[in-house]
């Protein structure tokens, strides 16, 4: 069973329709889904990690952790720090190297095109 949402920053919560995203955010971690940020940023200001912690379980930065998407290590790293086995949770990013990463690493991908589709594979996957 899936228990587990990792979700790219650029490109995927930067989308014109995030908003959807981040109330489906929200409401997976309110109903026991451990959620991650995986950014290949290299950090966050303070003030941008207390406004994301409303949404995540974990933020995970290339930049702190020493190793970037696609390496399945970082993908590992996340579903560690949310205490979950990558087996169990699925990543959604922009990037189709990345979900592949991610797949390589035990996950399940999905590759976001729209909120609309990516809530629509969420909808199916955590059903």
């Amino acid at each position: 069973m899936l228990k587990g949402l990792l979700v790219d920053y650029a490109g995927v919560l930067t989308d014109p329709d995030a908003a959807l995203l981040y109330e489906y955010l929200r409401d997976a971690r309110a109903n026991g889904t451990r959620t991650a940020l995986v950014s290949n940023a290299p950090g966050a200001a303070p003030g941008v990690k207390t406004e994301l912690a409303q949404y995540f379980d974990a933020l995970v930065f290339s930049g702190e952790v020493g190793v970037a998407k696609p390496n399945r290590e970082i993908y590992l790293v996340a579903a560690e720090r949310i205490g979950l086995a990558a087996p169990r949770c699925v990543f959604v990013d922009d990037a189709e190297r990345n979900v592949r990463g991610a797949v390589a690493a035990g996950m399940v991908g999905v590759h976001h095109r729209s909120i609309a589709e990516t809530l629509d594979e969420l909808a199916a996957l955590f059903s």
